[in-house]
């Protein structure tokens, strides 16, 4: 009858540790049931209710992570919907084609889910001119886009801008389409 009460016990112990990793159980003299070990990198050397406070903090670690893919997914819809603006040879006005692209894009950062979220505009040229000088009409296009993007109702203090020259070509032909591809402002978002 003891074995019986000893295996129920242990079995009821088992149950409500939650089969702790790296856990033994220790039966000692006295008969009393006692876990030991390392538990989720700490000593183990309360009783079982040590271990039935680490479940909580495991599962707020699953909700975090659960968290952080949802924003990560957030983030990606909403590049994906980002429309890239494009800019003629050697300019950084924005054109009427990329006004309405502007519009539909600071709608799409002034959403509810994107309030939180920083945007960086890229400035990328096309690999005519020095370095120097398409570092520079990358940035002036960045802030032409930003600049629209203010107009629009996007906060300026969530935008940032960078400027990568030709050093981030969307196309490699060499070829008149390829490089009025590369002449664009693209976005990115970050918390």
């Amino acid at each position: 009858m003891n074995k019986g009460l000893l295996f129920g016990a242990i079995s009821v112990l088992f149950l409500l540790s939650g089969c702790a990793d790296k856990a033994t159980i220790d039966v000692g003299t006295q008969g009393t049931i006692e876990p030991q070990g390392i538990v989720d990198g700490t000593q183990e050397t309360d009783s079982v209710a040590t271990n039935a406070q680490t479940q909580p903090a495991e599962a707020t670690t699953v909700q975090t992570a659960d968290n952080t893919n949802v924003l990560s997914n957030v983030v990606e819809r909403l590049e994906q919907n980002a429309k890239s603006i494009y800019f003629g040879f050697d300019q950084f006005d924005i054109n009427p084609t990329a006004q309405s692209a502007i519009e539909d894009n600071a709608e799409l950062f002034n959403l509810a889910e994107a309030a939180g979220l920083s945007v960086k505009i890229e400035g990328n040229c096309d690999e005519w001119g020095t370095d120097e000088y398409n570092y520079a009409l990358g940035l002036k296009r960045a802030k032409a886009v930003k600049d629209a993007l203010v107009a629009q109702g996007v906060s300026e203090d969530r935008i940032t801008i960078v400027s990568y020259g030709e050093s981030n070509p969307a196309c490699t032909e060499s070829a008149k389409t390829c490089w009025s591809k590369n002449r664009r402002a693209d976005f990115k978002l970050f918390q």
